[in-house]
């Protein structure tokens, strides 16, 4: 493989849940350093950037491995979409360098379980199948339901007038917010993580933990055998 795939880690310092929580240790390490270590050992990556606001996740990601690119305070709050802070990456290096990737990998940093053969798998998918976007999603074997503004519950994915078994419906796949990958021409026109002919990659239900709660962090121990 000859691509150049840039793989990029949003973080940004503010943290309403849980305060500091992208350098927060979890077992002895950073949270941020499980997704810079997870790029630095992943075969088809070629570059890890940190993009963040705050110069203590700056330090933390440069002595994990990463290189840092800081983006203004207006790229990093709240309602920000986490595709600004990737065009800003995008735009940094190609009016610093010169540089363009062939591919950009987009890593949550709050998915800690990540491992280098998750990056390396989607990639692969995205390429083995000549696709434009491609994310990483859990198989999905539940029975979804909503409320009608009538108050009343009906099925999303199934008729629950004629209920099949689990293993009868159709595979579906719950979107785990770990990995996204695409290519970066056609990212920086539609300015969205999803374009184009879009696949999918399966990544096992045990590393689709996502840390949004202190709780999460003390799950994740449990299942990295801290």
């Amino acid at each position: 493989m000859t691509k150049d795939i840039l793989a990029i880690v949003p973080a940004r310092g503010g943290s309403k849940g849980v305060p500091g929580k992208n350098i927060r240790p979890l077992a002895g390490k950073p949270l941020i350093e499980y997704s810079i270590r997870a790029a630095n050992e992943a075969k088809f990556v070629t570059r890890t950037i940190v993009s963040t606001d705050d110069k203590m996740i700056a330090n933390i990601s440069i002595r994990s491995g990463a290189e840092v690119v800081m983006r203004p305070s207006e790229l990093a709050g709240d309602t920000a979409a986490s595709e600004l802070a990737l065009i800003h990456v995008l735009d940094t290096l190609a009016e610093n360098e010169n540089y363009q990737p062939d591919l950009v990998v987009f890593l949550q940093c709050t998915s800690p379980l990540t491992l280098p053969e998750d990056i390396d798998g989607i990639i692969s998918e995205l390429l083995t199948n000549d696709a434009d976007s491609a994310l990483s999603a859990a198989p999905f074997h539940h029975f979804l339901w909503k409320s009608t503004e009538e108050g009343s519950a009906v099925g999303i994915n199934h008729d629950f007038r004629a209920r099949l078994m689990r293993q009868n419906l159709d595979q579906e796949y719950l979107e785990n917010g770990a990995i996204y990958v695409f290519k970066t021409p056609e990212f920086l026109i539609n300015r969205y993580r999803f374009f184009g002919k879009i696949h999918l990659y399966s990544m096992p239900v045990e590393r689709c933990l996502e840390i949004d709660e202190i709780q999460d962090f003390r799950l994740a121990e449990l299942i990295l055998g801290e």
